[in-house]
């Protein structure tokens, strides 16, 4: 009987033995210094990231059309007629020249420490009020501090009949085909050509 007893007493059920066998695991909490490395990681982390973003924001911009940056639809109607008053863009910062040797498209700051020259009809020329340099209807440099012309951007003149004439690579004027009708102009306010120098 005492056997009987002590063996019944011994017997215990599968599930509590390993409960009982296993050892807890305890997972202990960073150190304040571990903590700190931590986050002292993930900002520096952040801050790369944001810096990148940055980077590449400004190294690769991709503005609307319509936007300065971005290429201008010039409504063919507006053009002004060869050797008269150019048409202003304000939003675009450039002036439509329509001149005896073709059509410029030209920047509308001064060369010299970037004032906003204006166009004078009784002086027939562009003139800076800043300094007084002064230009043509070409941007041609008259007299004044500028260092050059006026710069230009590249322009496309899309025709009704589906070719087009740019700017030639100087910056020079395009030359306008009277006998076919202008369909749209175009100007690319992202990539500048320099005036040429003076001299």
């Amino acid at each position: 009987m005492a056997t009987a007893t002590s063996v019944k007493a011994k017997s215990v059920t599968p599930s509590v033995a390993q409960a009982q066998s296993t050892p807890s695991v305890q997972v202990a909490a960073p150190s304040r210094r571990e903590f700190l490395y931590y986050i002292w990681g993930a900002s520096i982390a952040l801050l790369l990231g944001q810096a990148t973003a940055g980077v590449l924001w400004f190294a690769f911009p991709r503005f609307r059309e319509g936007e300065f940056g971005g290429t201008f639809t010039f409504n063919p109607e507006e053009l002004p007629t060869a050797n008269t008053v150019p048409a202003s863009v304000p939003a675009g910062r450039f002036h439509v020249s329509n001149t005896s040797d073709g059509l410029l498209a030209l920047y509308g700051v001064c060369t010299h420490l970037g004032c906003l020259p204006k166009w004078v009809p009784t002086n027939n020329r562009f003139e800076c009020p800043c300094h007084g340099s002064k230009f043509e209807l070409s941007g041609a440099y008259i007299e004044g501090p500028a260092p050059r012309a006026l710069d230009r951007f590249p322009t496309q003149v899309i025709y009704a009949d589906g070719t087009t004439a740019e700017t030639p690579a100087d910056g020079g004027p395009i030359p306008l085909d009277a006998g076919k009708q202008i369909a749209e102009i175009r100007v690319n306010t992202g990539a500048r050509i320099l005036g040429p120098g003076i001299g």
